[in-house]
């Protein structure tokens, strides 16, 4: 039997060499139009007939948003074309955020993850984007540009809804900035998916945990959960148990069971809303533990941070 065609409407193609340009552009355009950059979703949710723009504006070759740069003032600066490939391979990434890099070695193959950018992941808003919790648990910010000229805005506000996000029309992700980590800092990321990194993610967890006297008092923590609700999500009230308090396995055990009281996850082919639920204790606890071992200087190279990212967890 026949597989049925989806009938895929044209577009008309434009490129924009320069921010201005692509703002320009968008501005013009509206709602009829799509930015897209390594287009590795964009093809196919237009070849699913999910996406139908009449103008496709590739923002690709704007060289400016392909920057990063860190100092210990403002912390980490990513152009929102950043290939997700170098979020994992750049040396101060794994050095100083080393749950982002967890989460881009996590995310698809090797050439995807060399077309993909971090903006695209970030714009495509899915409650399981890969790099979605590592980089709300690092508190990134973002900087949009539009014809009203710049704004930032917290990631955590960024999100809207499953695939939503607050850019208006004309609007770029123009950069993510990410603050400078405390000293004493750990972080991990960990992705459940049957298929590990080649599926997308049943649920994914971030935590980072600074430490202070001597590292047996919980600093700030943060951790950050996707798959779980409708946009990936902080759980704060499980970071508020910890601030301050002296590190104990059940400290740690009453946390992640507090993170998972508060989701909603949902039934689909991937997990059950139960499965996925239960899950988020245990890799709660998991990436806290192993957070707090790297804050305490535990040696873990980072091909062992890669396998515990995109192992299945069952």
């Amino acid at each position: 039997m026949g597989q049925g065609k989806v009938d895929m409407a044209r577009f008309d193609y434009l490129e924009a060499r320069t921010l201005r340009q692509a703002i320009s552009l968008g501005q013009r355009y509206g709602l009829r139009a799509r930015f897209v950059a390594g287009s590795t979703d964009f093809l196919i949710r237009w070849r699913q007939g999910v996406w139908q723009p009449e103008y496709v504006i590739n923002i690709q070759h704007i060289s400016s948003l392909s920057r990063v740069s860190y100092n210990s003032r403002d912390g980490l600066r990513l152009g929102s074309l950043v290939t997700v490939q170098t979020l994992e391979s750049h040396p101060i990434i794994r050095r100083r955020y080393p749950a982002l890099s967890a989460s881009a070695a996590s995310f698809a193959g090797v050439q995807v993850r060399n077309l993909a950018t971090v903006g695209g992941n970030v714009c495509n808003a899915s409650p399981a984007g890969d790099t979605l919790p590592a980089l709300l648990a690092f508190e990134a910010s973002c900087r949009i540009a539009g014809p009203g000229g710049e704004r930032w805005l917290p990631l955590d506000q960024f999100f809207t809804g499953p695939g939503q996000t607050a850019l208006e029309p004309g609007e770029v992700l123009a950069e993510l900035r990410l603050p400078p980590p405390l000293p004493d800092t750990g972080s991990l990321y960990i992705k459940h998916s049957p298929r590990g990194g080649m599926d997308i993610a049943t649920l994914g967890v971030a935590s980072v945990v600074s430490l202070q006297e001597q590292g047996s008092v919980f600093g700030d923590v943060k951790i950050a959960l996707g798959a779980v609700a409708p946009t990936p999500i902080r759980a704060y009230t499980a970071e508020e148990m910890l601030r301050g308090r002296a590190i104990t396995p059940e400290l740690i055990g009453a946390a992640a069971a507090e993170a998972e009281s508060r989701v909603t996850p949902i039934d689909d082919l991937r997990g059950s809303a139960l499965h996925r639920k239960s899950m988020v204790r245990v890799l709660t606890q998991r990436t806290l533990e192993r957070a707090v071992d790297m804050a305490r200087k535990v040696p873990m190279p980072f091909e062992l941070q890669r396998s515990l990212a995109v192992q299945a967890v069952f």
